[in-house]
């Protein structure tokens, strides 16, 4: 099947075309027809499929189909979880619609908002944001959602899962009760769809492969390793493997600075991504990763949704993630669009039962290899560290015993920093 065969206009084929594009993905090729048709659609399909093109494209069909106003309101809504992500899109947006006549944009929070609301005030009629930033210009009566026809919510099970659902609710409200809705993610649980399908009406499902599973392609291991040993193993697998383009997960955002400043001590050249670094200087360590100056990439998961680079070589679990299916977004980041790509987890005691859960869910087991002199602690306990757990209880006892005298002053003051890294944690995506 071409694209041409799935009814997009000539000017969205010439666009496909001067990409380098042929032949649509599997996801493109089912869920385009529904869009095309005014159907909502609840699509999932992989990591690294083309989900993006599959609900721009047609989107930007019916829009161009439509007489145009003077006055461009927003007629297409777009949401996203996070900054890069809304990045990424509106990149895809411009791109497709090169030869269209038709207007985008992009708003996310971290950044100045006047330039933001100077391009809304001239007319756009796609849409690209993150909620708090939307929410933000709509109170400040900067735009107007009224005349929405199409909303997207791209990757809709972290909208919904983590955190987004009363502000998705509060979106809904601003825009038109009819309008058609589509739901895009490489993973949906079952109270995910359920979610889902409050939002849409009498929706058509597609789905491209096995809910959650791992790209084919990407080779996968695991590494049991002492926790203590962690860094050791990570710098001489890049250093020995010669590796210049590695994407590293650690499930903090202080973790990620930390494991930043170790490769750069080795002689890596490093940068770390997550919540609290600025806007600004996300957007100088994506870039610096991408062009190469940046040889690894330290991110938490709020790089797992934005970070779109084609041929990435290798994707590192520093710490495996505590929810499952966030394992299946981290790796996709490579062996995308059909290239290969390796995925490696650095797995401690502690991690034993998040490595189980990822393997029910993806129904296979994941090559297991131990590196001499970096072999697990045969002494440490298999029990998962809760967030906010202190990690280093016996040297927590040392210190309460040697502060006996300071009426638990140093314990309110430890209670006080684990509260402020869980609340950390928590913002890392709400902060859009």
């Amino acid at each position: 099947m071409s694209f041409k065969e799935l009814g997009l206009s000539e000017p969205l084929l010439k666009a496909i075309s001067k990409k380098g594009y042929e032949t649509p993905s599997p996801i493109q090729a089912k869920a385009i027809p529904s869009v095309l048709e005014g159907k909502d659609v609840l699509a999932s399909a992989q990591t690294g499929t083309g989900k993006t093109a599959g609900f721009t494209l047609p989107l930007l069909h019916l829009l161009s189909e439509n007489p145009k106003e003077k006055y461009r309101p927003i007629r297409a809504l777009i949401l996203t979880p996070t900054r890069e992500l809304a990045a990424q899109v509106f990149a895809n947006v411009k791109e497709y619609s090169e030869f269209l006549n038709l207007r985008s944009a992009v708003i996310f929070g971290g950044v100045n908002q006047k330039p933001q609301i100077a391009t809304i005030r001239k007319g756009v009629d796609v849409l690209v944001a993150t909620p708090g930033r939307l929410l933000d210009l709509q109170n400040q009566g900067a735009l107007s959602l009224k005349r929405v026809e199409i909303f997207v919510l791209d990757e809709a099970d972290r909208m919904l899962d983590m955190g987004f659902l009363r502000d998705i609710e509060r979106v809904m409200k601003l825009m038109p009760d009819k309008r058609q809705n589509l739901l895009f993610s490489a993973t949906f649980s079952k109270d995910i769809k359920k979610l889902a399908y409050s939002i849409l009406n009498n929706p058509v499902q597609v789905e491209t492969a096995r809910q959650n599973t791992a790209v084919e392609v990407i080779d996968q291991k695991v590494y049991r390793v002492a926790k203590g040993k962690k860094t050791g193993l990570i710098i001489k697998l890049i250093s020995e493997g010669n590796w210049n383009q590695v994407l590293v997960f650690t499930r903090t955002k202080h973790g990620a600075n930390k494991l930043c400043k170790k490769m750069i001590s080795a002689g890596i050249s490093a940068a770390a991504i997550h919540g609290n670094k600025s806007q600004g200087a996300r957007t100088k360590a994506l870039a610096g990763f991408k062009n190469g100056s940046v040889r690894v990439l330290v991110a938490t998961d709020i790089a797992a949704r934005g970070i779109d680079i084609p041929l990435l070589p290798h994707v590192i679990n520093f710490e495996l993630p505590n929810i499952s299916e966030d394992y299946v977004h981290r790796i996709g980041r490579t062996g995308r669009a059909g290239a290969e790509g390796q995925a490696l987890s650095l797995v401690s005691a502690d991690e034993t039962s998040y490595l189980k859960g990822i393997e029910k869910l993806i129904g296979e087991s994941i090559e297991v290899e131990i590196v001499e002199g970096f072999e697990p602690d045969p002494n440490a306990s298999t029990a998962p560290i809760k967030p906010g757990q202190n990690r280093n209880q016996n040297k927590g006892r040392r210190t309460n015993n040697r502060n006996s005298n300071s009426k638990g002053s140093g314990n309110n003051r430890n209670s006080n920093r684990n509260k402020s890294r869980n609340r950390n944690r928590n913002n890392d995506s709400t902060r859009n």
